[in-house]
C-alpha cells in the first residue's frame, strides 16, 4: 500500500521471486544478506510495475519508503530471515533436525551426534566457543555478508591449519596473492596437513608453485640425521633434509635407570657452557623434573603458555615448536609420543623436540626409544583430508521455501 493506491503481488509471483533469489544464492552469485536486499527490491519492483500499469508512477522516495515498509520487510523476513553467524552456528550445533537436513549425505548419524554432544552451553553471545568453532562462525559470516580481502597474505606454520582455517585465509586473499611456509613433519594439530597438494587445494591455490627446501644450516647433520629417521612415519612424501654443517659429538644417547638423576647431571654439565639450553620433556613429566632440579639446587625457568624462553629453561614438549636452543636435553622420547592423542601426532611432536638444538642434543631415556627411531619401516596410518563442515554450514545458510507469502501494497 502507498499513498496513491494498493496493489497485491500474487503468491505465484512471490514464489518465483524467491526461487530466483535462492538460485542465485545457491550458485554463489551473491551472499545471503545481499539476497535479502535483492528479494525486497524485486518485491518493490513488482508493486511498482502494477502501479504504473494502473497509471500511477512512484517517485524514488516512494520506492525507498515502500522497501522499508512493514509489509515488505515482513514478507522478506518470513521468506528470508535475517541471521547472524554465531546464531546460525549455534542453531546448527543444537538443533538435530536442522543439522540432519544440512548434513544429509555429508555427515553420518554418529558424526552428527558427536557435533551435537560437543556443542558449548549457553546462547550465541554467551557460549564459550572453541578455536575450531570460531572458524565455523567465520565461514557462516562469509556466507551471510562476505569477507574483506587483502592484497597479499603471508602464513607461517601452514601445515597446522585445518581445512576450515585454510578456507578462512583463502577468502581473505581471493583477489590477491598468498605465501605459505611450513613443514609437514612438524604438523602437531589433530587436523595437520598430510600433503601440500591437499593443503594448497584447501587454500584455493591448487596450482600454486611449491618450492621444497631440503638444505639447512641451523641443525647439525648428526642431529638432523637422527630426527630424520622419523620422516618415513610422519611425512613419507618429504625428501630427507640435509645439513650444511657437521658437528662431531653433537648427538648423545643416554639410556639410564634413573631419568631424574641423569637429567640433573646433564643440566649441571650444560650450565657451565656458553649459550642457551633447555630440558624438553612430555608435559606430564615436567613437575617431577622441576622438583628434581630444585632439590639439586639447579633451578631452571619453567616455560608457560605466555612465557618467554630464558637462557636455561624447562620446556613442555607441547610448547617447543618454533624455539631453538644451543643445547637441548630431550627426556623420554616414548613419553613425548604417548602424550599425543594419535601416534602420528606423537611422532611429529618428537620430531619438533629433536630439532630444537642448534649445537648439542642429549637424549635421556629409561624406556626404549620409539620404534620409529630404531627402524626405517614406515607405520601405515589413516589419512583424512576431507572438509565436511563447510558444506554443512553452507546448506544451513540457505533459506527455505516452505512458506507461502503474499505482499499487499
Amino acid at each position: 500500500m502507498t499513498r496513491t493506491g494498493r496493489w497485491t503481488v500474487g503468491e505465484e509471483e512471490v514464489a518465483g521471486l524467491f526461487a530466483d533469489a535462492a538460485a542465485g544464492l545457491a550458485a554463489g552469485t551473491f551472499r545471503y544478506a545481499t539476497g535479502r536486499e535483492r528479494l525486497a527490491g524485486r518485491l518493490v519492483n513488482a508493486v511498482r510495475v502494477r502501479a504504473e500499469a494502473s497509471g500511477h508512477y512512484l517517485t524514488d522516495g516512494a520506492v525507498r519508503t515502500l522497501a522499508r515498509s512493514r509489509t515488505v520487510q515482513g514478507a522478506v523476513e518470513a521468506a528470508w530471515p535475517k541471521v547472524d553467524a554465531a546464531t546460525l552456528v549455534r542453531r546448527l550445533l543444537t538443533d538435530p533436525p536442522l543439522l540432519a537436513r544440512a548434513a544429509d549425505g555429508v555427515l553420518d548419524a554418529d558424526e552428527q551426534a558427536t557435533l551435537l554432544a560437543a556443542a558449548p552451553p549457553g546462547g550465541a553471545r554467551t557460549a564459550r566457543w572453541s578455536p575450531a568453532d570460531v572458524f565455523c562462525i567465520d565461514e557462516a559470516r562469509d556466507l551471510i555478508e562476505g569477507t574483506p580481502g587483502f592484497g597479499h597474505v603471508i602464513v607461517d606454520e601452514a601445515q597446522d591449519l585445518s581445512p576450515l582455517q585454510c578456507r578462512a585465509l583463502a577468502r581473505r586473499c581471493a583477489d590477491g596473492s598468498l605465501t605459505v611456509l611450513g613443514d609437514l613433519a612438524q604438523g602437531t594439530t589433530p587436523w595437520a596437513a598430510t600433503s601440500w597438494a591437499a593443503q594448497l587445494t584447501h587454500l584455493g591455490r591448487p596450482d600454486a608453485h611449491l618450492e621444497v627446501l631440503t638444505r639447512g644450516y641451523r641443525v647439525p647433520a648428526e642431529i638432523l640425521g637422527f630426527a630424520g629417521r622419523l620422516l618415513p612415519h610422519i611425512a613419507a612424501e618429504l625428501t630427507t633434509p640435509t645439513s650444511a654443517r657437521t658437528t662431531p659429538g653433537a648427538l648423545t644417547l643416554l639410556p639410564t635407570a634413573d631419568v631424574a638423576a641423569t637429567v640433573t647431571a646433564q643440566v649441571a654439565r650444560v650450565r657451565t657452557a656458553s649459550g642457551s639450553f633447555a630440558v624438553i620433556a612430555a608435559d606430564a613429566d615436567l613437575p617431577a623434573l622441576a622438583e628434581a632440579l630444585r632439590a639439586a639446587d639447579l633451578p631452571v625457568d619453567v616455560l608457560g603458555v605466555d612465557g618467554t624462553p630464558s637462557r636455561a629453561c624447562l620446556v613442555p614438549a607441547s610448547l617447543a615448536k618454533g624455539l631453538e636452543f644451543d643445547q637441548v636435553i630431550a627426556v623420554e622420547p616414548a613419553a613425548i609420543v604417548a602424550g599425543e592423542p594419535h601416534p602420528r601426532l606423537g611422532l611429529r611432536r618428537l620430531y619438533v623436540v629433536l630439532t630444537r638444538a642448534v649445537s648439542d642434543l642429549t637424549v635421556v631415556h629409561a624406556d626404549p626409544l620409539p620404534a620409529a627411531l630404531r627402524t626405517h619401516v614406515p607405520i601405515r596410518l589413516p589419512v583424512a583430508d576431507r572438509d565436511p563442515i563447510a558444506p554443512v554450514i553452507r546448506e544451513a545458510c540457505l533459506p527455505r521455501s516452505d512458506q507461502t507469502l503474499v505482499a499487499d501494497e
